[in-house]
Parts: C-alpha cells; structure tokens; sequence
C-alpha cells in the first residue's frame, strides 16, 4: 500500500501547480473573486454525502479497511449544510426560481463538476475497500490543497466581514486534518498492508481517476469564476 499513498503524493504534488491555485493566491484579484466558483460547486459538494452513505460504506465491515472507511464516511458526510451557509455569507446567494437554479447546476457550464460524482461512484462501488482506500485517499489529497488556500481568502474576508465562515476557512481544513486516517495509528497501519499485484493496478487506476477528473474540475471552476465577477468587499460589507 506505501507504493499507492506515493502515488497519491506525487499526484497531489501535480495538482497543487495548476492554475486554479495561483489565481486563488493572487492578491491582485479581490478575495471573493477569488471564490466566486464556489455555485459552480454545488452538484458535486451536496452528492458528496451520498457518495459517502451509498457508494463507500457498507453496514457490515468484514475487515478493518473496511471499518475505516466507513469511519471516513461517517466524518465525512455532513459537511454540506457548511458549504450552504458559506455560499450565503459570500453573499453569492443570487435570487433565482427552482428551475432557473437546476438550470444552472445542470448548465454547459457546469458539466464536469456534475460527472465528478459519477466518476467517482464508478471507481468505488462495489470494489474491493483497499480501492476504496486509494479513491479517499485521493479525494483527500485534493482536498488538502484546495482547503489550504480558500482558507487564506477566508482570512481575508473575515477581516473585512468579522463573520465565521464553516466550509472554506479553518473548520473545515481542521476537521480534514483531523480524520481518523490521519492518526499515526492508522496511517502506520495502512503503509503496512499488503496488496495483490491486482489491488496494485486497480488502485492505481483508480488514484489517476480521480486526479484526472479533478484537474479538469479545476478548469471548469477558474473558467466560471471569470464568467461571474461578484460585486465589491466593499459594497459586501455595506450589506452585512
């Protein structure tokens, strides 16, 4: 399994270099231009509950990879309703009908957040739990980058808002850091199984998947924040 967590690391090494990051670290632009992707966001951030429930676990664990993935998903799963708080207090909330907001999470527009869920399904379910191990693992690892620095821009805007954000500033990137899996115990345990050559192949698939799918995300996120400029801190902080 170490061969696979290396794999994970060099692939999350890659991903911290695209150019969805150096726009999100670009102090030129104004901090909630910096985030305004985040509607674009949506379809996937709210099917990452059911992933978690319907896809990665299982009510009957038959070995301990199992039991801590299912552990991940329990940590996992309601993160959601943070996300919707953070969207309001972003002030990115636009006022639209039902059918005009499902017209927009099922847009040209936002096509790839979409298949990022059934991708992510398609690796995970019903497989062995040691490739269900390497997909966390790299969902994690994009998830570490990606925390890391809308935490920063959460930072900022809380200067200037005095509000607590939940999904994009520290709590989340806390509650990442604070998974299970991230406890020597378990990641002692994980670099010290042993896997089939089979395992090795699928599971390696499996990471490369997933970091394919993400990269594409990243453009898909920095194209829509283009495509939506946000009105100024200023003009956001008369409306808090």
């Amino acid at each position: 399994m170490q061969e696979i967590l290396s794999f994970v690391e060099q692939k999350k090494q890659d991903f911290s270099k695209l150019p969805l990051f150096d726009f999100m670290q670009d102090k030129t632009i104004p901090p909630r231009q910096r985030l305004s992707f985040a509607p674009c966001m949506a379809h996937f951030i709210l099917s990452f509950s059911d992933l978690n429930k319907y896809v990665l676990r299982v009510k009957k664990p038959l070995n301990r990879i199992q039991e801590i993935v299912n552990q991940y998903t329990y940590e996992d799963d309601n993160h959601w309703p943070w996300f919707i708080t953070d969207i309001e207090l972003l002030g990115l909330n636009q006022q639209s009908t039902f059918t005009q907001a499902l017209t927009s999470i099922w847009s040209e527009e936002t096509k790839i957040t979409r298949q990022i869920a059934y991708r992510v399904a398609g690796y995970s379910l019903e497989v062995e739990p040691i490739i269900k191990l390497a997909v966390i693992e790299s969902l994690e690892g994009t998830a570490d980058i990606f925390f890391s620095q809308s935490r920063k821009i959460i930072s900022e805007i809380k200067a200037v808002t005095k509000q607590e954000f939940l999904f994009f500033g520290d709590l989340h990137l806390h509650e990442e850091i604070g998974h299970a899996m991230a406890t020597p115990d378990v990641e002692n345990f994980l670099t010290e199984i042993k896997i089939t050559d089979t395992q090795r192949e699928q599971a390696l698939y499996a990471v490369n998947k997933v970091f394919e799918i993400f990269t594409e995300w990243t453009y898909e996120l920095l194209a829509y924040a283009h495509n939506h400029p946000v009105e100024s801190e200023t003009q956001m902080l008369l409306c808090v």
